[in-house]
């Protein structure tokens, strides 16, 4: 299954939400990953440009989106950023995709 990692920020109410009731924000978002057949993999709340890192699996691209158009759609968060995640090993065949069909491109003024 295609892991995701998703980068999120809290909207002012996602922050006044936490501290009226203070708890692990993991179990809810699991429980969105499963609605799609999904999984969590690691809930980290992160320091910097971004709040929370979620790393998960589920079945394709459009759940991934489709669960940040839900959570976006609640308010709880500023900003929402998911991207595709390949392990290095998987990485090879989609290298392997590209040099095949390299010579097809025509690059701008060319």
């Amino acid at each position: 299954m295609p892991v995701f990692i998703t980068y999120a920020s809290y909207s002012h109410e996602g922050v006044k939400g936490m501290l009226a009731k203070p708890k692990d924000r993991s179990g809810p978002v699991s429980a969105l990953l499963e609605k799609v057949g999904g999984k969590l993999i690691s809930f980290y709340i992160t320091t910097g440009g971004n709040d929370v890192v979620v790393i998960s699996e589920v079945p394709d691209g459009t759940d991934a989106v489709a669960i940040g158009m839900a959570v976006a759609g609640t308010g709880a968060v500023s900003k929402i950023e998911t991207v595709r995640a390949w392990s290095a090993q998987d990485f090879v065949a989609v290298a392997e995709k590209a040099a095949a069909i390299g010579g097809a491109y025509t690059p701008p003024g060319g």
